[in-house]
């Protein structure tokens, strides 16, 4: 070897590092975004009693009713089909959120696990909502869920076991 072959080496593997960060850090935002499914926004919003609770509690609604269809492969074989319909996604200061409204047949109580079966997939299948709105059309209250991870809250019960 020569004097310099060992400076033109480096700056080789260096340019080669580099390359091959951007192209994985590339690849690995395009498998994200892919990922995300788009908000949807309409310019033609019904008026209704729960687009008016919306806009009296502050929120812009930016689209109506969407149904997200599903389908479910049960042990590599027999398929179902099944939907879920969120009534509308709006938003404030810059935040947007998923809306859902209250129905007498399928109550939801004030507990963490029955908010959670009813409306964290909401806010998973959106992931840029910043949470779900629930709305209470009889007695006129929008209630906001943010649901966040206590990690916290992991440890100490690992602690604990």
């Amino acid at each position: 070897m020569q004097s310099g072959d060992g400076l033109i080496i480096f700056l080789i593997l260096l340019v080669l590092g580099t390359w091959l960060f951007y192209y994985v850090r590339g690849r690995m935002r395009e498998t994200v975004e892919y990922g995300l499914q788009e908000l949807p926004r309409a310019d033609d919003v019904p008026e209704d009693e729960a687009t008016r609770l919306l806009e009296q509690s502050g929120y812009s609604v930016i689209s109506g009713k969407q149904k997200v269809p599903l389908n479910i492969v049960v042990d590599d074989g027999e398929q179902l089909q099944s939907r879920l319909f969120i009534d509308y996604f709006a938003e404030r200061d810059g935040l947007y959120y998923a809306a859902k409204i209250a129905k007498d047949r399928k109550p939801m109580e004030m507990t963490g696990s029955s908010v959670r079966d009813h409306l964290l997939i909401y806010q998973l299948l959106y992931p840029q909502t910043s949470g779900v709105l629930y709305l209470d059309l009889q007695q006129q209250k929008v209630k906001q869920f943010v649901f966040e991870m206590d990690l916290e809250h992991d440890e100490e019960e690992d602690k604990i076991s």
